[in-house]
């Protein structure tokens, strides 16, 4: 008993110093472990009677107990007292200024998105947006597009129900306008997401972006129409550039026409951008079909209009040598670096 007694003091005594932590569960592993001083004295049970045996262990135990209390103790004020040095030493000024940073970049996609608005906007276009998620009366039946229409066909249409669907273009936003505009003359441009059914690869995408506009006044023709688009593709790609339509159909317009801009790149001599045609194709347009006049409030006796469309994936990547749409919804940092590098050199 007497050894027991004094293997506490000793342990006591012990703790009163400020041991490191590393030490004091050394200190326990001397004293509490398999071969530890108090372990030891279990070997001395075998000289002991059966009552003594009882006492004795029972000492044991209790003064087993309360050596791992106290070191129970010590070290979690050691445990306690590192971790607030850790702490402190990691506490971070937040009124310090910043020992560096990280610049985002440009993504192509809006920065075309931008320059065309801001083309528009400077020959008078106002900027209309609309749902996304809209109902068939406005993507299709509003721009001569009934039900059972072959033209459907050409849409490839996400429907969510019979009459709710994904926009497959931006034309249901200028539906929106003509219903709203009471036959008043209308001049907006209508940028935003549109969704079709394909599959995506290099060229195409489920998801991708059209700026569309629309012009209806009176006296308005075919020759406005050519000269807004000529001035957009010298604005756009170059100060030379020439566009010439092509008949094509549409059944938002009649006539309608598909429209190419002549090669920024060889200025109409031919080369790989342009596949030695000395033209690109860049958008569909036409005047408003008098249909679609008199379905939103105007009369087609007295009022005329054109719209067009242009594919804003399209334009960045003819501008600048883009061979993957996928590239600009990636969110690929190398990509958008090397391309604000490229843009500034």
């Amino acid at each position: 008993m007497k050894e027991i007694d004094e293997i506490l003091l000793e342990v006591k005594e012990k703790l009163k110093a400020s041991l490191p932590l590393e030490e004091l569960i050394q200190l326990r592993n001397a004293y509490l472990l398999k071969k530890g001083k108090l372990q030891l004295l279990m070997g001395k049970m075998k000289d002991l009677s059966i009552e003594e045996r009882k006492s004795f262990g029972k000492e044991i135990n209790d003064a087993k107990a309360a050596l791992e209390a106290l070191f129970e103790e010590k070290i979690k004020e050691k445990e306690a007292q590192k971790l607030n040095e850790m702490l402190e030493n990691e506490k971070v000024d937040i009124t310090l200024p910043g020992v560096s940073h990280f610049s985002g970049y440009q993504n192509p996609f809006f920065k075309v998105q931008r320059e065309i608005e801001e083309i528009f906007i400077g020959m008078g276009y106002e900027v209309a947006n609309g749902p996304e998620v809209d109902k068939d009366h406005y993507v299709f039946e509003l721009l001569n597009i009934p039900k059972n229409h072959p033209a459907r066909d050409m849409q490839d249409t996400l429907y969510i129900d019979e009459e709710t669907l994904l926009r497959s273009h931006t034309s249901a936003v200028q539906a929106h306008v003509m219903q709203n505009s009471n036959g008043k003359p209308i001049k907006i441009i209508c940028p935003g997401k549109t969704y079709r059914r394909d599959d995506d690869d290099m060229t195409h995408s489920h998801q991708f972006a059209q700026v569309e506009g629309l012009v209806i006044d009176k006296n308005i023709n075919l020759g406005n129409l050519k000269s807004t688009l000529e001035l957009f593709a010298q604005k756009m790609f170059s100060k030379d550039a020439k566009v010439r339509f092509r008949s094509s159909f549409f059944p938002f317009t009649e006539p309608s026409v598909e429209v190419d801009v002549s090669c920024f790149n060889c200025h109409g001599r031919g080369c790989p951008i342009c596949k030695g045609s000395g033209w690109i194709e860049i958008l569909g347009a036409g005047m408003v079909n008098p249909n679609v006049l008199r379905m939103n409030g105007y009369d087609p006796d007295v009022y005329s209009g054109f719209a067009f469309g242009i594919g804003i994936e399209r334009v960045a990547m003819l501008r600048y040598g883009i061979n993957d749409i996928r590239k600009f919804y990636q969110n690929d940092i190398r990509f958008l670096s090397d391309f604000n590098k490229k843009v500034e050199d």
